[in-house]
């Protein structure tokens, strides 16, 4: 039998145990990467369809009439506005306010007419004072006429937001942490 001398090559216990935990600490390591950008990849897609449905929403009151009449025989154009179409549904029935001025605090509260819920898909879930179960977003609007010209000009405006980060929400003004709000102008002309 032979012995095998001190300076013999190989691995003690103390290398052995210092490798391990090197192992367990890049491991730790790349799990947190690995969760932090799983959290940035959800956060960026949550912004990017917040941004689409804001813009759908303002296409839907841009598709709505709010024109004039061609003249008859010499009258002047008459002023044509939907008031009746209601977008917070996804049939668009003929029971809402179309065009009409929204009351205030509609881009900061859940007034019916004004708001509708949206799944992570963005496919319509509700509408009404509250989220419905498998809300993931909720989507907020209002129109009003621009001050120096209520006859030829509308301000439309759309927010939109998660139903988790509104409930984080502090209180009524405050930032929320993840929103999309566009708007824009539509003019009349003749």
């Amino acid at each position: 039998m032979s012995r095998q001398r001190a300076d013999a090559p190989g691995f003690t216990l103390i290398e052995v145990l210092i490798a391990i935990g090197l192992f367990v600490v890049i491991a730790l390591g790349i799990a947190q990467l690995s969760a932090t950008a799983t959290r940035a990849a959800r956060a960026t897609r949550e912004r990017t369809m917040a941004a689409i449905l804001a813009a759908g929403k303002l296409d839907e009151l841009r598709a709505l009439d709010w024109t004039y009449e061609p003249p008859l025989a010499g009258d002047p154009p008459r002023p044509r506005t939907d008031l009746a179409t209601n977008l917070s549904r996804s049939d668009l029935a003929r029971d809402g306010p179309g065009l009409a001025s929204s009351p205030p605090g509609t881009l900061e509260a859940n007034v019916p007419l004004y708001v509708d819920y949206r799944d992570d898909e963005g496919r319509w879930v509700g509408n009404g004072s509250a989220p419905p179960p498998g809300a993931v977003f909720i989507r907020r609007w209002s129109v009003e006429p621009l001050p120096e010209d209520p006859d030829h000009v509308l301000i439309l405006r759309a927010i939109v937001t998660t139903v988790v980060s509104e409930r984080s929400r502090a209180g009524p003004g405050s930032m929320r942490a993840m929103e999309a709000l566009l708007t824009t102008m539509r003019t009349r002309t003749r």
